[in-house]
């Protein structure tokens, strides 16, 4: 599928315009210059021709700030990999120095540029458009990203500059697993994924928040293939203050909520705080697969038993769902890298496994045999049959003849024999009893 970059130095409107674009509010907008660091992917569809979009940060120099020389890398690889560049400038400000030397940038990368003059709100501003033609990139095109004038007739210049391409595209990554990398700021969860792909695809600094919003990224390496999402880092809501980390925290959970696995990694050298406690409840009552990753454990003073200790001292802290795989990494150090896509793997296959209905009655029913719920008020419970509901994780449906007197501490004999005799590690289970 073809690529379309946007670039433009910082506040000019690119994620505004990318929003709208693919018709969802996937990057985070704000007044505050500098907002988008890393690059952030979407599809867009115009006049029967759909094709990726590709936000990148400001593209500034001689600045003093940290990300900076980081963005700039993210804006280069954007521009080389894309098919169209769509430079953005704003009308009230003119041409600055920054718009000319992103502009000598594109003509040196040959790439085919669309002129975007952004800001273009009522006629009178039609004229301090004009003075664009001074970059030498040909036509210019005058939009609103924020209330979409001008939009149509960019996306016609966008798609005519296209490759031609054959057939109607359909969405490649329909239909993957979705893997998503949560946790606290500043434990290594954009380092594990520069590390499993292979490329810096995402900004890594030991500043705490440097990402901001949820990135998508394919990944097909070594017999694994899903959808790798890089999210903001989570922390407690008195501990949010600023407008852009609560949108970067809300797109986090929401990232949680439409994932399949999530890799949740913690700091050994913390080890399982409050709010790790935390997210890792979010998990649990989202119903999503789960891998637990304690980085940095090269830090960590060892002993003879030390991960054998630190690992029951982990599932005592998550108990009562403390059937995960736990694995200790150092991203730094490459360490075990490989043993955390293996165990996200078999996570996704034990979450999406559906279990014949005649296996679950010829396993359960005679261990509920041997074992019947125990009786209430002189009431005998019988339950009589077991299946697998069709849920997105795994929920099975125990049928008898009195489900209100099967409480809570049976069900949870239940599950522990679902997990003994099927293979669900790191699934969170669901029992429902109901009426025959």
């Amino acid at each position: 599928m073809s690529l379309v970059a946007i670039v433009g130095r910082p506040n000019v409107g690119k994620s505004t315009l990318f929003n709208r674009l693919v018709g969802t509010r996937k990057a985070i907008v704000d007044d505050t210059a500098g907002v988008t660091r890393d690059r952030h992917y979407g599809r867009c569809e115009w006049c029967g021709r759909e094709f990726s979009v590709v936000d990148t940060g400001g593209y500034t120099t001689n600045s003093e700030d940290v990300f900076e020389t980081a963005i700039r890398t993210q804006v280069q690889i954007a521009i080389d990999e894309a098919d169209v560049v769509l430079f953005m400038v704003e009308a009230a400000t003119g041409i600055t120095d920054y718009d000319a030397e992103i502009a000598e940038v594109l003509r040196r990368s040959r790439k085919p540029v669309v002129l975007c003059v952004n800001k273009v709100d009522t006629g009178n501003k039609m004229y301090d458009a004009y003075e664009f033609y001074g970059l030498g990139l040909g036509e210019i095109y005058t939009i609103s990203a924020a209330n979409g004038s001008g939009t149509g007739d960019l996306l016609d210049a966008v798609v005519a500059a296209l490759p031609e391409e054959s057939g109607p595209s359909e969405d490649p990554y329909a239909g993957l697993p979705r893997i998503t990398i949560v946790g606290k700021p500043n434990v290594g969860k954009s380092s594990l994924t520069n590390a499993l792909l292979g490329v810096e695809r995402n900004i890594v600094t030991p500043v705490a928040g440097t990402t901001r919003d949820s990135i998508e990224t394919h990944y097909n390496k070594f017999g694994h293939e899903f959808m790798l999402v890089d999210t903001a880092g989570i922390r407690r809501k008195t501990k949010v203050h600023e407008d852009l980390e609560f949108y970067s925290v809300m797109r986090s959970i929401r990232a949680i909520e439409h994932s399949d696995v999530c890799i949740m990694m913690i700091d050994a050298t913390t080890g399982m705080e409050a709010q790790d406690m935390n997210i890792f409840s979010l998990i649990a009552r989202n119903r999503k697969g789960c891998v637990l990753v304690v980085n940095k454990w090269d830090l960590f003073i060892k002993d003879t038993n030390t991960m054998k200790e630190y690992t029951q001292a982990l599932r005592s802290r998550i108990a009562p769902f403390d059937d995960v795989p736990i694995i200790f990494t150092s991203v730094v150090k490459m360490q075990r890298i490989g043993d955390v896509l293996d165990a996200a793997a078999t996570v996704y296959a034990n979450y999406s496994q559906k279990i014949p209905t005649a296996r679950l009655n010829e396993v359960m029913l005679p261990l509920i045999e041997e074992t019947p719920p125990p009786a209430w008020k002189g009431k005998y419970v019988k339950i009589k049959y077991v299946t697998q509901l069709p849920t997105a994780f795994p929920a099975f449906a125990f049928f008898c003849n009195l489900p209100q007197y099967v409480k809570d501490p049976y069900k949870r004999f239940l599950e522990n024999k679902l997990r003994e005799n099927f293979q669900l590690t790191g699934c969170p289970i669901e029992v429902f009893c109901r009426q025959k």
